[in-house]
């Protein structure tokens, strides 16, 4: 059996705080009972709240927060900064790690822009701790995951997450929780410092600072330098 013990790539953190938002609430809710290794999370709508769950594994405590649908178009500014600041006394001191589970046929311009204020609301540091997850499209075809992967959206989704990225289809517990550890690697096991006090200042900069993948073009907003 494939196992390996939590401290070859979750460094001396004794405790994984890990955020789950996303555009589909049975896939945020499949890989979350993925990772505590059992069905915590079974409603089958998503909440109208965030969710805290936590399990040991290996002498590790793994801390798992599932969202409620933040990237639902007629959420509110407020509503969705409430949200956030629910989310981060949660995970206090700070995730971890954002697992960014998203249903790639749904995955539209407008998600993608609600996605990058959400994670700017929590700091301008979430986008090193991210993980793109891509679900299976519900209907597949041949090369159905090489054309969802073209769309824009998700391109500059995985660009402004570093290219870290992993498809859900037959994803097992180890290799997700390597590529976790190898995030938490790469800020040195630091947590992200979440500064969502300065929501209205963040979100009026979010909406002014666009992805420049392209120096001629432009291609929606997402983040602070």
């Amino acid at each position: 059996m494939y196992l390996r013990t939590p401290s070859q790539y979750l460094l001396d953190v004794s405790e994984l705080r890990t955020v789950l938002v996303g555009n589909c609430w049975s896939e945020r809710r499949t890989v979350g009972n993925l990772i505590l290794g059992k069905s915590k999370f079974n409603t089958e709508k998503a909440p109208d709240w965030s969710l805290k769950v936590s399990t040991l594994f290996q002498e590790k405590k793994m801390v798992v927060i599932n969202t409620p649908d933040l990237l639902h178009p007629d959420i509110s500014d407020n509503k969705l900064t409430e949200h956030v600041k629910k989310c981060v006394s949660l995970s206090a001191p700070g995730p971890h790690v954002f697992l960014l589970v998203l249903q790639p046929e749904d995955f539209t311009e407008e998600h993608k822009l609600k996605l990058c204020k959400v994670l700017q609301l929590f700091s301008h540091q979430s986008f090193d701790h991210s993980l793109v997850l891509i679900s299976t499209p519900r209907e597949e075809s041949p090369g159905f995951m090489e054309k969802y992967a073209e769309d824009q959206p998700l391109k500059d989704m995985k660009s402004k997450c570093r290219y870290r990225y992993l498809k859900l289809k037959d994803l097992e517990f180890p290799e997700l929780l390597t590529r976790m550890g190898q995030i938490v690697k790469e800020n040195n096991g630091e947590h992200v410092s979440c500064d969502v006090c300065h929501h209205q200042e963040s979100l009026k900069q979010t909406e002014e600072v666009c992805f420049k993948l392209d120096p001629m073009k432009t291609v929606g907003c997402c983040f602070v330098s």
